[in-house]
């Protein structure tokens, strides 16, 4: 059976080099311990290791996963969305053509996901068309909030619905790197719980600022299993019905808007994914190993066929068929 890993990262050689040429505009330092290349971006330090950067080394991994296919996505580390105009497009360009490298090396086993400029609207939408049309990329990564703004905000609508209009998949991937939340830092909670709880307020705010009502057809894809969302959609619910400051940009109930999201199945247990299963069904789930960093999934082959109760329509749904749908390829 094939598996497809919809959640897989890299930072190409060009931005790579960007960022060690000028440290303070990208706010990171790379430093060289011996053959060893180190990232440091705030109070975050690791290594870059070749499957970051080397088309091979990631198949290379891929095969020992049990994956035949990954859509190879920015870390957020490459966000950069500080970034003034000129210098955010460019670094965009920088990520965007690393990657195509990337894919066009080895194309058998990989698939490209472009980064945009998202503080510059106009500009995100230039290099989102430019991405598809020139390097043939199925799918943008965004981070869950931009900055300090919200990607509910109404500026980045237009952004969404040209997304919308080119057919292409949006994933969605917290980017708490580098914050200082005091209650979270501590026991590596900035990310435990930080990640997934990034991507719950995202959700929440895209349902319930009315959004997804304009946004019909969009594609997204949200990262770590949903964050909190699967196991807290009914108190939204609720709250929905009961709460008249929940219905003041939307009508439409939270659990119709939540089965508009597509999931990674990167939860960490077996138990939590049936779960995830059983409220949005396996054909808004695909793999997602968040390789190379140490919070992603070693097995995930394993981990899917430990699932309790799963079904081999389930099974074949979240190892491939969901992913091939997202990225509008034929099975």
């Amino acid at each position: 059976m094939r598996h497809i890993d919809l959640h897989n990262h890299v930072l190409p050689e060009p931005i790579l080099a960007a960022m060690e040429s000028n440290p303070k505009l990208y706010r990171s330092e790379i430093r060289r311990e011996g053959n060893k290349r180190m990232l440091k971006l705030g109070h975050n330090l690791f290594e870059l290791t070749p499957e970051f950067y080397d088309a091979d080394a990631k198949v290379e991994i891929m095969e020992r996963k049990g994956v035949q296919v990954s859509a190879i996505s920015p870390g957020p580390q490459s966000f950069c969305y500080w970034l003034e105009e000129s210098d955010a497009v460019r670094a965009a360009r920088l990520v965007n053509d690393g990657i195509a490298a990337m894919v066009e090396k080895r194309p058998d086993r990989l698939r490209g996901m472009g980064t945009l400029p998202m503080r510059h609207p106009d500009a995100a939408i230039a290099e989102l068309e430019r991405v598809v049309k020139e390097l043939g990329f199925k799918a943008v990564e965004i981070a869950t909030a931009i900055g300090t703004e919200e990607l509910a905000e109404p500026k980045f609508r237009p952004i969404l619905r040209r997304a919308q209009e080119l057919k292409v998949l949006v994933f969605t991937h917290p980017n708490t790197m580098g914050s200082t939340a005091s209650r979270l830092d501590c026991y590596y909670l900035l990310n435990l719980i930080g990640n997934p709880l990034d991507t719950t307020i995202m959700m929440a705010r895209l349902m319930f600022s009315g959004a997804l009502d304009e946004l019909k057809d969009l594609k997204l894809l949200v990262a770590h299993g949903g964050g909190f969302t699967p196991y807290q959609i009914g108190r939204w619910q609720h709250g929905h019905a009961v709460r008249p400051d929940t219905r003041c940009d939307t009508a439409t109930k939270p659990l119709g808007l939540f089965a508009r999201f597509y999931f990674d199945a990167l939860t960490h247990h077996p138990q939590s994914l049936r779960h995830l299963i059983d409220m949005v069904g396996s054909d808004h789930i695909t793999i997602g190993t968040d390789s190379p960093f140490d919070m992603g999934e070693e097995r995930p082959v394993e981990q899917l066929n430990a699932v309790p109760r799963l079904t081999e329509k389930e099974r074949e749904d979240i190892a491939y068929r969901t992913a091939l749908r997202l990225l509008g390829e034929s099975d």
